[in-house]
C-alpha cells in the first residue's frame, strides 16, 4: 500500500493524465496543433512536426515556441487547436469516486485552454471533483515545466507545497513541482523520457493509484 497521508493538496495534470492516453483525445489535439503551424508559418506538414517537437522540448508548448518566434494570435491558437470533439474520452464514475475519497483540496493544472479543460473535465465526469483548474490563461500564457507557472499556481490556490502531491505524464513537469516541495507521481511510462530521482512513484494508471492509496495513518 501507499502512503500519502500527509498529503492535503492534490494536483493533477489533465491530459493523459485523468483520462488515459490510449483514448486518444491529446493525438487530436496535436493534428490540430501541425496543422495550425503549418499555415502560421507556412512549412510542410513534416517539416511542421519537426518545429513543433523543437518547441515543445525548448519552450514546453507549441503555443510558446511560436510566441517567441513568430507574431501570432495566442487567443485564436488556442480556440482553435482545442476544438476537438471528445466521443474517445470515457466517462469515469470510478475516478470520480477516488478522486473525493482524497482529503483535504483538490486542483488541476493543465497546459491547455479553460474553456477546453472544463470539457474534458465534465466528460469525464468529474469536474466537481475539483476545487479550482488552473489552465494556460490563468498563467499569463506561460506552461509548465516552467517554474514561474507553478509559483503563480501555488499563489493562486495558496497551499503550502510540502503539503502536496502532484500527477503528470510528462517527467519533465515534475521537476518545479519537486523543486518546490511537493511529492510527485509520474502516470504512464514518461512518453520514452528519461525519469530522474525528481519522480517519488510511478503508476501505469491513475485510477489503480488513488485506490491503493491508504490513509490509516492520517491524522484527525
Amino acid at each position: 500500500m501507499i502512503d500519502l497521508s500527509r498529503a492535503r493538496v492534490w494536483v493533477f495534470d489533465m491530459d493523459d493524465t485523468l483520462y488515459p492516453r490510449e483514448q486518444g483525445l491529446m493525438a487530436l489535439v496535436q493534428a490540430r496543433i501541425n496543422a495550425y503551424v503549418v499555415e502560421a508559418v507556412g512549412l510542410a506538414p513534416d517539416e511542421a512536426r519537426v518545429l513543433q517537437r523543437q518547441f515543445l522540448d525548448e519552450h514546453g508548448t507549441t503555443l510558446a515556441g511560436l510566441m517567441a518566434n513568430y507574431t501570432i494570435d495566442p487567443e485564436d491558437f488556442l480556440e482553435v487547436v482545442h476544438q476537438v470533439p471528445l466521443d474517445s474520452v470515457e466517462p469515469n464514475p470510478r475516478l470520480a469516486e477516488q478522486l473525493k475519497r482524497l482529503p483535504g483540496r483538490r486542483f488541476v493544472f493543465t497546459n491547455g485552454a479553460r474553456g477546453y479543460a472544463h470539457r474534458v473535465l465534465d466528460r469525464i465526469g468529474i469536474g466537481d471533483c475539483f476545487d479550482g483548474v488552473f489552465a494556460i490563461e490563468d498563467g499569463d500564457l506561460t506552461p509548465k515545466p516552467a517554474p514561474a507557472a507553478y509559483r503563480r499556481m501555488i499563489d493562486r490556490f495558496g497551499f503550502e507545497p510540502r503539503d502536496a502531491v502532484m500527477f503528470e505524464d510528462t517527467p519533465r513537469n515534475l521537476e518545479a513541482a519537486k523543486a518546490f516541495g511537493m511529492a510527485t507521481v509520474l502516470i504512464g511510462d514518461g512518453h520514452g523520457k528519461p525519469i530522474g530521482d525528481h519522480v517519488d512513484h510511478i503508476a501505469p494508471d491513475l485510477l489503480d493509484f488513488l485506490t491503493d492509496l491508504t490513509f490509516k495513518d492520517q491524522a484527525a
